[in-house]
């Protein structure tokens, strides 16, 4: 069973670039045994500014980012969660257009780890229930078509939207029908949802990838 991810994580201010490089080169070690030892399909971690962000497809029970990445935690904040003090906050998951089956079946689209995209937008706090409700709707729906490996999700008022390029087309349901939920979130004027000072003019804006394995 594949299980897919989303963590929002947060750098310490001063943290000295060759401490922060070798805990990245100590935890991709980490995370490419355990890719090895097919107990992960991909790990793939983005930075902007101090805000880091996580997209992960695991084959195992119990495997979370604060021991797979364990070498970055001294250099990360702790962000207060209802279970206690972590240095990845779970992200809520709400859009998507496949689920995973067979690992196989999965992955026979899947291009080079250079191609895998991270990006984050900001929602106004007004439309924060907007766009989930009605990106909510669109998957329940099944309709839309959209890259197989997107998967979106949230925190506080911040998305992090994963796809993958050569983008791979496709909708939950397999039907070949036209979405109807799509025309009534194109009615709520999407573009008024993003806080696009935020995100350096865009909706979404493409991060940096520091880790892809």
């Amino acid at each position: 069973m594949i299980k897919r991810s989303e963590y929002r994580g947060c750098v310490k201010a001063n943290v000295l670039k060759e401490d922060w490089d070798t805990a990245l080169a100590q935890t991709k070690t980490l995370v490419q045994e355990q890719k090895e030892q097919n107990k992960v399909l991909t790990v793939c971690l983005y930075q902007h500014k101090n805000m880091l962000f996580l997209y992960m497809e695991t084959l195992q029970e119990g495997i979370c980012p604060e021991t797979l990445l364990a070498p970055l935690a001294p250099y990360m904040e702790q962000w207060p969660e209802e279970n206690g003090l972590t240095p990845w906050a779970p992200m809520y998951h709400i859009y998507h257009h496949s689920i995973p089956g067979d690992v196989s079946e999965w992955v026979k689209e899947r291009a080079s780890n250079e191609n895998r995209i991270g990006r984050i937008a900001f929602l106004k706090p007004e439309k924060l229930f907007s766009y989930t409700y009605w990106h909510y709707a669109i998957v329940q729906e099944g309709l839309l078509k959209g890259d197989k490996y997107q998967y979106i999700s949230l925190h506080e008022n911040v998305l992090f939207s994963y796809f993958e390029e050569p983008r791979h087309n496709v909708n939950i349901t397999g039907k070949e029908e036209e979405s109807k939920v799509i025309d009534g979130w194109m009615a709520v004027d999407p573009e008024s949802h993003f806080d696009r000072e935020k995100a350096c003019g865009n909706n979404f804006l493409v991060i940096d990838p520091i880790l892809l394995v």
